[in-house]
């Protein structure tokens, strides 16, 4: 008597379809992650110091949104180009995940050389002690830029993953485009055992014998 032995075939790699719906999958909370980290990061306080004027030091602050505008841009054009991927098609979501990919590496580099700006508190120092030469002393940064930097990576992720994989993502269905073009009336059968039909056909000017 014969045994058969079953031999375990090993793992098929994920196909296509699959890859498809995890990149979108993380494309999606990557890109909205990123945005949304980038456009907080901006509104919080990126650089402080202090100003001399005649009755003592002068505090001073300066946020994101005060030492670049940049990140802040960046990262709404970034997302509008997420959700643009699936309004267009070949080279036109080509040409979207690149301007999302540009978009987060723009906002990385923004945001590292915001780091070290000083000048929006240089501005404020000549505002508070009326000297256009008076610079801010004591000079400190928050980590907010770096944390902007992050959500800008977020976003060069979301772009990368687009590239790569936008091919298989799904596009809006164009069932709902309007063309503006008539839709060709099917014409009515005519019954040749039928007088009435045929009447009816002669009415149209149709010829009820051709067929």
């Amino acid at each position: 008597m014969e045994y058969v032995t079953a031999v375990p075939h090993p793992p098929e790699a994920p196909g296509p379809a699959r890859a498809g719906r995890l990149s979108l999958a993380g494309a999606l909370l990557a890109g909205a992650l990123g945005a949304a980290v980038v456009l907080l990061s901006t509104r919080q306080r990126w650089s402080e110091g202090t100003a001399t004027v005649a009755g003592g030091d002068f505090p001073l602050t300066a946020s994101g949104s005060d030492v670049t505008g940049v990140p802040a841009s960046l990262a709404i054009v970034g997302l509008a180009a997420l959700v643009a991927v699936f309004a267009v098609r070949r080279l036109g979501r080509v040409f979207v995940a690149g301007l999302l990919a540009l978009s987060g590496a723009g906002t990385i580099a923004a945001s590292l050389i915001g780091a070290g700006d000083s000048s929006a508190l240089d501005e404020q120092a000549a505002q508070a002690t009326g000297d256009t030469a008076a610079t801010v002393a004591v000079l400190s940064h928050t980590a907010w830029p770096y944390v902007a930097a992050v959500g800008g990576a977020l976003l060069l992720l979301a772009g990368l993953l687009a590239l790569r994989y936008a091919s298989l993502w799904p596009a809006m269905s164009s069932r709902y485009e309007r063309s503006g073009a008539p839709r060709p009336r099917k014409a009515p059968t005519v019954d040749p055992d039928r007088p009435e039909d045929l009447w009816k056909a002669l009415d149209r000017g149709e010829d009820p014998t051709g067929a």
